[in-house]
């Protein structure tokens, strides 16, 4: 969504999109936008994944590759379960959890290893990720703190359209110039993620944050870089190698620890316990 146009152009005009059609849909389906305190809160919390996380991650990656910034995005669900574990009183950090999310993370590390590329500016990217990492974990947590009492594409539009302003705000001070073309190529993924990233991606995700622990829906930056993988292979004949495979059997295996280790530490003590008893 950037090429030939800048990042701070595509991030921009994708939020746009996404603004625009996001609050169409409440107009349509709800009438109005709810605007009182609690509402509020929660467009604020979203704001700060929607701006806060995302424009870090759009400027990083001018410094460092896709595959380093997956394997940063990999630390989400121990930062996440850390501030769980303190505001939300998940009981998230356990060791089980704690090494399922390790075991996600090198599974990443797996994939990702031989694409890592730093260069002599990396720190900056790498620091802007590690930032967008732990502000996104912040938001995750502050959502499910407040409890919000209004539907969820509210909380989309809300904190798209308090999101809005800032990356204008950010476009302008840059002195960045709008293109004078965009290329079919960008536009289109502009359109796709305003529209699929930035209302379905998003209602979706924040669904999921409702109705399930903050810990577990971090896990889902595990598997995105997994799937997106997987999806090139498929679309775009993108060769699947070992370290793919390999990566993968890390991170399900993580994912499996994280969720049931417990129980299946439980369910082997039994099968022993019978074997010898």
């Amino acid at each position: 969504s950037s090429e030939s146009v800048g990042f701070l152009f595509g991030i921009t005009a994708r939020m746009a999109i996404g603004a625009g059609l996001a609050l169409l849909l409440v107009l349509i389906i709800y009438k109005k936008l709810c605007l009182h305190a609690s509402a509020l809160h929660a467009y604020s919390a979203a704001a700060m994944a929607i701006f806060g996380a995302m424009m870090p991650v759009y400027w990083g990656a001018q410094f460092i590759d896709s595959g380093l910034i997956s394997i940063i995005f990999g630390m989400t669900p121990i930062i996440t379960a850390l501030l769980a574990s303190r505001y939300l009183y998940e009981q998230s950090l356990t060791g089980f959890k704690i090494v399922g999310a390790l075991l996600g993370i090198a599974g990443l590390v797996i994939i990702f290893y031989n694409q890592v590329a730093l260069g002599a500016i990396a720190v900056l990217g790498v620091a802007a990720v590690l930032l967008s990492v732990i502000l996104h974990s912040i938001s995750s947590v502050w959502i499910k703190y407040l409890q919000p009492d209004v539907p969820v594409l509210m909380i989309v539009t809300g904190g798209l359209l308090l999101s809005l302003p800032l990356f204008f705000l950010v476009y302008y001070i840059s002195g960045e110039l709008l293109p004078e073309t965009i290329p079919l190529r960008a536009l289109w993924s502009i359109v796709y993620l305003g529209m699929m990233g930035s209302v379905v991606g998003f209602v979706s995700y924040y669904y999921v944050l409702v109705n399930l622990p903050a810990s577990t829906v971090a896990l889902i930056t595990l598997i995105t870089p997994i799937m997106a993988l997987l999806i090139g292979a498929l679309f775009n004949a993108d060769i699947i190698g070992f370290s793919l495979w390999a990566g993968t059997g890390f991170v399900l295996s993580g994912l499996v620890v994280h969720e049931r280790g417990g129980y299946l530490l439980r369910a082997i003590w039994r099968v022993k316990k019978n074997i010898y008893y």
